[in-house]
């Protein structure tokens, strides 16, 4: 399959150590508290998944890293700038990927994608478009509203409209939700190689196994592994013996 990068992003020698550092994150909704007294580091060109019960603040960390959402307390830094005073300019770097589509259902795959590539004042946006499409399985629907489209085939979209800007920080929440299983391969491929070029991949997922098999790394000394939150953390490493017990804690904290 071919890239949906325009190209490699070697990171140089002095760059910083991480593309996201988070130190004392508290975010509190409607008197809840949603994230408490985070602290982590996602190395630069690492695939970080999280994982967790449901309500456990996946959503909500991966909006904060987004900018879309303010913490209620504590640092975001993302390639060693500070996100607060930043977001905007930091947003151009940023590729989301959130349970709403954020697609306009009148008009096409193709559409879409050119209007918000022209928002952001992308060149060739429409060959841009047409190869993600394409590589994404959607090259002879493309011009076919998206009111038309499966839930597969809407997600598929969506992720094509995350990746238009060529990220160099990817965030996806759930992205392999309503996927079946080609397109699943299709897109474990299509992360597989935009890790390979250098970008960093935060993603969520409820399928322990897959998470473990894709990602590399959770915090700043570089251990592989997966970031579970939940009632309390739990650093597990890739190796089949602890998927059990990744399992069971999740499986506890959702109760």
């Amino acid at each position: 399959m071919a890239s949906a990068s325009t190209g490699p992003h070697p990171v140089p020698a002095d760059a910083p150590a991480a593309a996201v550092s988070v130190q004392g994150l508290r975010k509190v909704i409607n008197d809840r508290v949603v994230l408490n007294d985070l602290d982590f580091a996602i190395p630069r060109g690492s695939m970080f998944a999280l994982l967790g019960a449901n309500g456990a603040g996946k959503s909500t960390l991966l909006k904060i890293l987004a900018g879309l959402m303010p913490p209620t307390g504590g640092r975001v830094h993302l390639f060693g700038a500070p996100l607060a005073g930043h977001a905007a300019d930091l947003r151009s770097r940023i590729g989301f990927l959130g349970h709403n589509a954020m697609l306009y259902r009148e008009l096409s795959a193709r559409e879409n994608l050119v209007f918000f590539g022209r928002m952001h004042g992308l060149a060739d946006v429409g060959r841009r478009a047409e190869d993600l499409l394409e590589q994404l399985g959607l090259a002879d629907r493309m011009h076919d509203p998206v009111k038309a489209f499966s839930r597969g085939m809407l997600q598929r979209a969506a992720i094509a409209r995350a990746l238009l800007c060529d990220p160099e920080l990817l965030l996806a929440d759930e992205p392999f939700t309503g996927l079946d299983a080609p397109s699943a391969r299709t897109l474990e491929a299509l992360l597989r190689s935009l890790h390979a070029q250098g970008r960093t991949i935060v993603f969520t997922n409820h399928d322990v196994a897959q998470s473990i098999a894709l990602a590399t790394s959770v915090d700043a000394v570089g251990h592989g592994g997966v970031f579970v939150l939940g009632h309390g953390r739990l650093i597990i490493n890739q190796h089949a013996r602890l998927l059990d017990a990744a399992m069971v804690h999740l499986e506890m904290s959702d109760r």
